[in-house]
């Protein structure tokens, strides 16, 4: 850390929005178990996200690899937004041989950080953000690490990400759930399409409204494996992604 600056304190965390759908009791405890036990059986857990699950929940294997930081994570969330898996991780392995320190990410040219990631697709807008998320970490702290995120609250983290100029709250749920192990439920487009066709939200909800409602009634220790399966049931079932939610149903054998 440069001499002479010291880093500053996080900011108090923000009051939770409350529950937008109180008298909505769906989904139960019961629901949520009962889903992700039958999409376990059916296609079993996404190899892609086994490397983030808990040690409580998977025996043997450490969540994280060692030399991966949160402000690594949060760079892969951005650069996978509107793309495939396999693009977004050419885009971040080309990013980091163009560029292996954060520090010569926010030094270089944009349009070299674009032609970097331009393989990710939404080159301009991703490089945009990132350049500014970079300078916005280095403002603030005083170096380019988000690992101090690690000790903070789920309020807390959700603050200070807030902060940063194109951080939305999807990221925001993903960085908590991926990179930083908390209880969250990000709603991406294949939970939020998914969660409403079975009743679990309304069908006027919004996407940030889901994620409110969903979060308060999910159960924590059900929240990384069901969203790692909704998620991936939502790619991988045509029928799912090509079925409409205009007539919600809640019989899970429909998925």
């Amino acid at each position: 850390m440069p001499r002479n600056l010291k880093p500053r304190k996080p900011l108090a965390a923000a009051m939770e929005p409350p529950e937008p759908y109180p008298d909505l009791p769906f989904p139960t405890a019961e629901q949520c178990r009962s889903v992700r036990d039958d999409l376990l059986a059916f296609q079993g857990f996404p190899k892609e996200f086994e490397r983030y699950r808990r040690p409580a929940t998977i025996a043997a294997k450490p969540p994280l690899s060692s030399d991966e930081s949160v402000i690594d994570g949060l760079v892969s969330i951005l650069l996978s937004q509107n793309t495939t898996e396999a693009n977004s991780r050419r885009a971040f392995a080309s990013l980091k041989s163009a560029f292996p320190t954060w520090e010569e990410v926010l030094n270089a040219e944009t349009r070299s950080v674009e032609k970097a990631i331009r393989c990710g697709g939404l080159a301009t807008t991703k490089a945009a953000r990132i350049k500014n998320i970079m300078r916005g970490v280095m403002e603030r702290r005083g170096e380019i690490c988000l690992d101090y995120l690690r000790g903070l609250s789920v309020a807390e983290v959700k603050t200070e990400l807030s902060q940063f100029k194109g951080i939305g709250p999807k990221t925001v749920a993903c960085v908590l759930m991926f990179y930083l192990q908390q209880e969250d439920f990000p709603v991406d487009t294949h939970v939020f399409r998914i969660t409403k066709s079975i009743g679990w939200v309304p069908m006027k909800a919004d996407r940030e409204k889901a994620y409110l409602h969903l979060n308060k009634r999910i159960p924590n220790d059900l929240k990384f494996d069901l969203n790692c399966l909704l998620v991936t049931h939502g790619k991988i079932c045509h029928r799912c992604a090509n079925k409409g939610v205009d007539q919600p149903t809640r019989d899970v054998n429909a998925l």
